[in-house]
């Protein structure tokens, strides 16, 4: 049986810079992918909703983040904590502080993947 891991170093990636106050990268495999997000204070995260469940770890900072269709779940997550969202479900972000995230999806998000993410790559 054949093995097929992938090592890679973050450092080998460098970081995508979105709109302002928004730098990422990823790395994802079949089922799954990984984000390192960076956030400015202040720089919101237009809402959004997609197929991927995703879970939010705070490195640094506390990130807002609103959830529903009107936006009235509310989770401060700070450095330390984690936010589970569910598949399908519309979110958005504010970052209260700057905040940097780690982010898990399943399955990987082809928007990402294909430039698709235009929520994320508004005016510079």
């Amino acid at each position: 049986m054949a093995v097929n891991g992938r090592k890679v170093r973050w450092d080998d990636h460098p970081r995508e810079q979105l709109s302002a106050g928004i730098e990422r990268r990823f790395l994802y495999g079949e089922r799954a992918m990984l984000a390192q997000i960076y956030l400015k204070k202040g720089t919101v995260v237009p809402k959004h909703v997609h197929e991927s469940e995703q879970i939010t770890y705070i490195l640094a900072g506390t990130l807002r983040l609103t959830l529903g269709d009107d936006g009235a779940e509310v989770h401060d997550v700070a450095a330390g904590e984690v936010l589970v969202i569910p598949s399908k479900v519309p979110h958005a972000a504010l970052a209260l502080d700057d905040v940097t995230d780690i982010d898990v999806f399943s399955p990987p998000r082809e928007d990402w993947i294909k430039g698709q993410d235009a929520y994320l790559r508004g005016p510079r």
